[in-house]
């Protein structure tokens, strides 16, 4: 009811939008045809009398040694006045000074008019619409006549008829006014109506389609995710409709990826307990022997229950770092500190290091480094963490005489990085899993090895370093691990 409400009161709001828009529009409409008219009813005036000065002239003869005749000219000017009230007759010396005129009523208030007017008006030979100055109102332009009056060949003047004067206006402004007041008035309310009838309209079919959108908005927020916008609904909003389904699709595929990490998170805490219960119970179950037998335990049997003891904790310590750096970088709290080094230097320190643990196995360990390699741009410390927790998968499931190979290759883009081994392989269906947390592969599973987070810690600090770990494996054939760092440009 609400939303019903809500949407009833948009429409309302924007009819009532678009009708002060319109209204707007109507006002500017009057405007600019009122202004338009009286510029056409000018030109119409000039182009009719626009020749009467040239007559006026011609008949009366103005000015005598650029004087006025006055004796004359008078009883033309109040002749043509008769015939025409309106205009409103002057002679200008050449300079443009008022130097005679015939007008009714009020005085004239200009000493002198603007001839270029006048000379534009001339030199077109009246088929120019130019308006002039109005000597009686100083700053208004007028329809005009105009004619150069000629002595002897010589320019002495002219003579200037305002064709539309104050008595022609006040008549014409009154009529005018009322004439444009009924038929804006008229157009006004036509258009408006028809136009509101079409917004009211367009606004109708925007709003059923916003209903629409807002009953599917409300059947996702009640928990229907697969919930759409059908096409046919989309209509005018359908930028909003398609950003409205991006959307849901996205927060569906979250919704989708929280559950994902809810079993994950299950499966981690399940495994967490198993692997922290096991070396636990050990070393519970070895203090209570050692305190319970305290004085009946022979020197050798107390050392092996606390080498046990002390194996344990060491395992639980592993895990407990591994939890550690694998929530610090899947939070992304941990970022590289990247530096040019030389990967085969650091690749011999991580084979030097696993040497003696390789001997006691009796399993060799080969570094195949070419000379001259370019240095990378990376994280030291992380890189070495990378090769380090490689070589303890490696070692750990390499059989006794088997060995282990650390690859380095120069390509184009940067170094390749592979790390091999002889152990049992990982089937093809395990290889895309082994580098989520708590994934073992199902060759080893049996055997409860590891905590299964050291090939998921490798694969984030990669990520960090935008590189990915590859893997290539057959049961029976061993497994080969590799990445690429880039080279460092200087």
């Amino acid at each position: 009811m609400n939303q019903h409400t809500g949407l009833n009161r948009l429409y309302w709001k924007i009819s009532a939008t678009l009708l002060l828009v319109l209204a707007l529009l109507g006002v500017g409409y009057l405007f600019i045809t009122s202004y338009t008219a009286r510029q056409y009813l000018q030109e119409v005036n000039q182009r009719l009398y626009g020749s009467i000065a040239k007559q006026l002239v011609k008949e009366a003869h103005p000015l005598v040694n650029g004087q006025p005749d006055t004796s004359a000219t008078h009883d033309i000017m109040h002749s043509m006045m008769v015939i025409n009230p309106s205009v409103e007759v002057y002679l200008l010396n050449t300079k443009g000074k008022i130097i005679d005129y015939v007008v009714p009523y009020k005085s004239v208030k200009l000493e002198a008019v603007n001839l270029e007017p006048v000379r534009e008006f001339i030199d077109s030979e009246g088929r120019a619409f130019v308006l002039g100055d109005d000597p009686k109102n100083p700053g208004e332009k007028n329809a005009f006549s105009a004619a150069p009056v000629i002595e002897d060949g010589q320019l002495t003047g002219y003579a200037y008829i305002i064709l539309a004067g104050e008595e022609q206006a006040a008549v014409t402004s009154n009529l005018f006014g009322s004439y444009m007041l009924k038929l804006g008035a008229k157009m006004f309310f036509l258009a408006l109506v028809v136009a509101l009838a079409i917004g009211l309209i367009t606004i109708g079919l925007i709003t059923r389609n916003l209903r629409q959108i807002v009953e599917t908005v409300r059947r996702f927020k009640e928990g229907d995710y697969e919930v759409r916008i059908p096409d046919e609904s989309k209509g005018d909003l359908a930028l909003l409709a398609d950003t409205f389904n991006e959307m849901a699709d996205k927060i569906e595929q979250n919704i989708e990826q929280l559950k994902s990490m809810d079993r994950l998170r299950q499966e981690l805490i399940a495994n967490v307990s198993h692997d922290l219960r096991t070396p636990l119970a050990l070393v519970q179950g070895y203090i209570e022997t050692l305190m319970m037998k305290e004085d009946s335990l022979q020197p050798e049997e107390r050392r092996k229950y606390l080498e046990i003891v002390m194996d344990s904790s060491e395992k639980l310590s592993r895990l407990v770092a591994q939890l550690f750096e694998y929530s610090k970088l899947e939070a992304e709290q941990i970022q590289p500190e990247k530096e040019p080094f030389l990967l085969s230097e650091l690749a011999q320190d991580v084979s030097v290091k696993y040497q003696i643990l390789a001997q006691e196995k009796n399993i060799e360990i080969r570094l195949d480094a070419p000379p001259e390699m370019p240095l990378v741009f990376a994280d030291v410390a992380l890189v070495e963490r990378v090769l380090q927790n490689l070589m303890d998968n490696a070692l750990k499931f390499t059989p006794p005489g088997g060995s282990v190979a650390i690859q380095l290759k120069n390509h184009s883009k940067g170094v390749e990085v592979r790390v091999s081994d002889t152990g049992p392989g990982i089937p093809e269906g395990d290889q895309a899993h082994i580098f989520e947390r708590y994934r073992k592969s199902t060759a080893t599973e049996n055997k409860k090895v590891g905590t299964g987070l050291g090939l998921a810690i490798v694969k984030k600090i990669l990520e960090i370093h935008n590189a990915a770990i590859q893997v290539q494996s057959k049961p029976g054939q061993g497994a080969a691990f590799w990445f690429m760092l880039p080279a460092y440009q200087q």
